[in-house]
Parts: C-alpha cells; sequence; structure tokens
C-alpha cells in the first residue's frame, strides 16, 4: 500500500494535545519522557526522509514514534499514540517499545495500555516472543488497540499475533478524542470486559 501523500504531511500530524490540562509525560517524574526538552519550530525526527512534528517522542525506532497522552497509576492505565511504520523485522520496534516504555510504567504499576493506531501506517512482522512476554507481563491487565488501519489488523491477524492484543469491532470505530481521558478509559474497559467474558 502506497502512503506516499500521507509521509508527506506527516510534519503536519501533532500529538493529540486536548489532554495537556490533565497529563504531559515530560512533567510525570514516572515517565521514560521525563524532563524531554521539544522545539515547536525545529524538525529533526524523520520517518525515511520525511520529517514529522517534533511533539513525537523518539523511543529508538527509526520509522516508529510515540505520545504517552494519559498515565494513571492509581487505575493502572496508560495510553499511547503512535505514529509510523511499526517494524519488527528490521528495526524490532516491539523489543524497544517493550522493554524502554512499558517495562519502566509496569514498574510503576500500570498494567492496562490503550494503544492508539490510526497514524500507524504499515507493521512488518518478525516473532511474538516480546508480545507473548508482554502479554504475560500484565497478568490481570490487557493490551487493547483502538483505531488502527484494516491492513495494519489483518497483519496481525495474519501472523497470530492478534490474540495478545483486544481489538477490533467497536474498537477500530471510538471518536476517542470526544472523551476526557478517564471516560475514554472507561469505555475501552467496557469493550474489553465485555470481549473477554
Amino acid at each position: 500500500m502506497c502512503h506516499y501523500r500521507y509521509l508527506c504531511i506527516m510534519h503536519m500530524i501533532e500529538p493529540f494535545y486536548g489532554w495537556r490540562s490533565y497529563y504531559i509525560a515530560s512533567e510525570d517524574e514516572l515517565s521514560p519522557f521525563y524532563e524531554r526538552m521539544y522545539s515547536e519550530f525545529e524538525f529533526s525526527n524523520k520517518i525515511y526522509n520525511f520529517y514529522i512534528h517534533p511533539q513525537w517522542d523518539h523511543f529508538g525506532s527509526p520509522t516508529l514514534f510515540m505520545k504517552i497522552l494519559y498515565a494513571d497509576y492509581e487505575d493502572q492505565f496508560a495510553m499511547i499514540e503512535l505514529i509510523g511504520e511499526w517494524n519488527d523485522a528490521i528495526e524490532n520496534d516491539i523489543m524497544l517499545l517493550k522493554r524502554d516504555i512499558i517495562e519502566p510504567l509496569m514498574k510503576n504499576g500500570i498494567d492496562k495500555f490503550i494503544l492508539i493506531g490510526e497514524n500507524v501506517l504499515n507493521f512488518h512482522y518478525s516473532d511474538d516472543c516480546y508480545y507473548e512476554e508482554w502479554f504475560d507481563d500484565v497478568e490481570d491487565g490487557w493490551i487493547a488497540m483502538v483505531n488502527f488501519h484494516d491492513h495494519v489488523i489483518r497483519e496481525f491477524e495474519r501472523i497470530n499475533i492478534d490474540h495478545y492484543f483486544v481489538m477490533g469491532g467497536e474498537l477500530e470505530e471510538i471518536e476517542w478524542r470526544t472523551y476526557a481521558p478517564f471516560q475514554f478509559y472507561l469505555k475501552v474497559q467496557e469493550l474489553v470486559q465485555k470481549r473477554l467474558s
């Protein structure tokens, strides 16, 4: 699938900022991005040859960037927005995500993860060991995928790692930006519980 036109406008796509009055990862002492500095004007991060908005966070992958939109340590959930190409085959993005972002959050009690993927263009598979590990680590928690593109979901399903996540169905149709963060969490939790029961 060609995403050239989409890549050309990636510098205009900002992480969702509507919840900044509730949470800012760079001001959260428990966040992997605590005290990270950002520029509104200097574009330095690129996906392939295309610059992306400087508010996205680099976590080691050259093709996948992220933003922790909200973390609640009392209710033990985090919401992460992703952008780019999820590439385990070459870059081992899942290892970087698991080791450098997910594990620090889990050490502080987070066991429910909402991944927002409407800006994830493609997925390239390697193996499922880090997905299985993440699934096992959350124990009583869960990992939900919201608003991923159909072709990305099909790739997850094709190589049978979709069973590590709660995904598809109503989770692909949530107008999540219209919710306050806790209400969005409750909506996803309701859908997850329906799916798991």
